[in-house]
């Protein structure tokens, strides 16, 4: 495949995506408040889900059979990967203001910046490795000429779609609660996910400099998701009296996203 023809494959893959992040802030024009507690829990556990399952099917077992192709023990990559990833996550969110949906108290260094701008960041940053991981993946398939590795980048990009809508909407929506007019809140919502084109298709624009690296950038990518969820999904999906709803919607999203990966990959 092509570098052009990967480059396609990923600006519609992640394109995508990101038109299903603005599908979920197109809610503000349905919904003039938030959406109920129940089907916040239920949306942050499903997207919970999903990126546990593809960090697991779409990342990490790629950057171990990837490891053992080339000759290498495949634990290192797949570990080293997934640790640098996680404390790329965890250096943004301590360098970058920042405030999560459902958050009152912005985290990060004080600055000036508006409420909105805060949520903008935090979704974006949660937004760069999911970009990374599909546009990864196309880098894979493109290299390989593997129809099993297309077929397992076209899963990644349906399911991290899936699990954008709610992003999208967690910005969109309390945007809109505080007095933002629809158009606006659905502009800020939207471009919350531009960062998973700009970083997909960055990703293959330099895939003749990565491909050494590329069972490190699997992990990478699977750690810095792995740490999205941990610090933030699955913590508000059990926020409430009654965690059961938050653990079965978590449990739902890990499914859809394995049978997706196993079916189409």
């Amino acid at each position: 495949m092509e570098l052009f023809q990967m480059m396609g494959w990923a600006a519609m893959g992640t394109g995508f995506t990101f038109l299903m992040t603005a599908l979920g802030a197109a809610s503000v024009f349905l919904f003039r408040k938030q959406v109920s507690e129940l089907a916040h829990r239920l949306s942050l556990g499903l997207a919970a889900g999903i990126m546990i399952a593809a960090s697991v099917w779409s990342l990490l077992i790629p950057a171990m059979e990837a490891a053992e192709a080339a000759g290498t023990a495949s634990w290192l990559p797949a570990a080293g990967g997934f640790l640098l990833g996680v404390l790329f996550l965890l250096l943004l969110d301590e360098l970058l203001p920042h405030l999560h949906p459902g958050s009152k108290d912005p985290e990060g260094p004080k600055s000036g910046l508006s409420r909105a701008s805060l949520l903008f960041l935090a979704v974006t940053l949660h937004n760069i490795p999911e970009g990374m991981s599909v546009g990864l993946l196309f880098v894979v398939a493109g290299q390989t000429g593997d129809p099993v590795a297309l077929s397992a980048a076209l899963a990644l990009a349906l399911g991290m779609g899936i699990q954008n809508v709610p992003e999208g909407a967690s910005v969109a929506l309390p945007l809109r609660q505080e007095g933002y007019t629809a158009k606006r809140a659905f502009v800020f919502g939207a471009l919350s996910g531009l960062a998973e084109p700009v970083f997909g298709i960055g990703v293959v624009l330099v895939a003749a400099w990565i491909t050494p690296f590329m069972p490190w950038l699997l992990a990478f990518s699977a750690g810095a998701m792995m740490y999205v969820v941990v610090e933030e999904l699955i913590p508000e999906a059990h926020l409430g009296e009654h965690s059961n709803v938050g653990t079965l919607s978590v449990m739902a999203g890990f499914l859809i996203m394995m049978v997706l990966d196993c079916a189409l990959g």
